[in-house]
């Protein structure tokens, strides 16, 4: 088949969720001997330079960036207060991409084209007026929901308002984006029962997140043990609220040697305010690791405080594929088939979470045997070229 993929950011270098499950799905279609083309949004504070070390993906597919500037003023950002518009979505809208990409459409027999996102789903009308090829949107979480959880976690009045608003804008634009397309792909059952709830009559089909196993070589010689981790980009306001939660919660109990352990918080983007958390020789503040793969098999223990947001969290099972041992919060944990103290270990409050990490810094044996059960498990239902082949049946039930 012939597909082309379509992303609101440059999935180079793969350093998230939303470019790992990008690149994963490219990969795998690939290795099974489809066509892929990529376009993708070059948001200007996201800017992917031609001089960064080239992916060996690219040399495997066609791939064209589109340089689009989505900031916004604070001006800007008061006034859309009395919008009735979805501005984070819409921000993503340019004229002249547009017509970049009906022209792409045009001149290539694409068999399914597929829209990485609820930000590419606002071309779905431009493509669908001028080409006749089935279209895909695949959905990486909910987007209303992770402001309605936001705004949940919030006591001040004014904040509580402007994401409860935000939130009934973007799913009333969600719910008419959604059936526009012809197939909805997502990751969850909880995604899946949600789009239904919508009045969705197109076929929505669970795609779980698919990782490269042969990428994911776990060397437990190499673990600090006990030591727990945190891992994330901070620039995602659920990764932030969590940590910040996780921090405020454990930080006397961590400098005061209460927990016997190190933490060490390592991702993308974190604020130089989070400096203000260090505690000499307890809590370290790392900020972007030069090989998140290398760090993760360095540490023990992946704590995961997710409060709000939704779909499936990559670095949860990717931390899997590590053989690390995991807690989290049922909400970062949705969507995988877990069973709580055997791959994962739940932790919904902060007695949970103390009492979670007092039973696994005790007993080394216990972790490694929850991390070697988690490996399992994505070997079973993660693996890309398995996830590809339900990918792959979704695109032959349209055609």
């Amino acid at each position: 088949m012939k597909i082309l993929i379509l992303t609101h950011r440059v999935p180079f270098p793969q350093n998230g969720g939303y470019p790992i499950v990008v690149c994963n799905t490219i990969r795998g279609l690939v290795n099974s001997g489809h066509d892929v083309s990529l376009v993708s949004l070059n948001a200007k504070k996201q800017h992917h330079h031609e001089e960064e070390k080239p992916d060996e993906l690219l040399s495997r597919i066609k791939f064209r960036p589109y340089d689009i500037d989505t900031s916004m003023s604070l001006f800007e950002g008061f006034l859309t207060t009395f919008s009735k518009n979805a501005y984070n979505v819409e921000r993503y809208y340019d004229a002249n991409f547009e017509k970049a990409l009906i022209g792409e459409v045009r001149n290539n027999a694409y068999d399914i084209i597929q829209f990485e996102g609820l930000f590419v789903a606002l071309y779905a009308d431009a493509v669908r007026r001028n080409c006749k090829t089935k279209l895909v949107y695949r959905a990486h979480n909910m987007e209303y929901q992770i402001w309605e959880r936001l705004a949940q976690q919030k006591n001040d009045p004014f904040k509580k308002f402007y994401l409860s608003l935000m939130s009934r804008r973007i799913k009333k634009y969600e719910i008419q984006q959604v059936n526009k397309f012809d197939a909805v792909a997502v990751f969850t059952a909880q995604d899946q029962g949600t789009m239904l709830l919508y009045g969705a009559k197109m076929p929505v089909e669970i795609v779980p997140v698919g990782v490269e196993l042969s990428h994911y070589q776990p060397d437990p010689g190499k673990t600090e043990f006990p030591s727990l981790f945190f891992l994330g980009s901070l620039d995602w306001t659920p990764n932030r609220e969590g940590i910040e939660w996780f921090l405020h919660a454990f930080r006397n109990e961590l400098e005061h040697d209460e927990l016997p352990v190190k933490f060490y918080v390592a991702g993308n983007n974190i604020p130089e305010e989070f400096d203000e958390y260090e505690v000499m020789g307890k809590i370290f503040i790392q900020g972007e690791v030069d090989d998140a793969l290398e760090f993760v098999n360095s540490k023990a223990i992946m704590i995961v405080p997710l409060l709000s947001g939704g779909g499936m969290r990559v670095k949860i099972v990717e931390g899997m594929a590590m053989e690390k041992c995991i807690i989290s919060t049922s909400l970062g944990a949705e969507g995988i088939n877990y069973k709580n103290g055997v791959n994962i270990l739940i932790a919904n409050t902060r007695e949970e979470f103390l009492r979670a990490i007092q039973r696994c810094i005790a007993d080394e044996d216990y972790c490694r045997a929850v991390g070697v059960n988690a490996r399992r498990l994505i070997e079973e239902q993660h693996d890309v070229n398995k996830v590809t082949i339900k990918l792959v049946d979704l695109y032959r039930e349209l055609l």
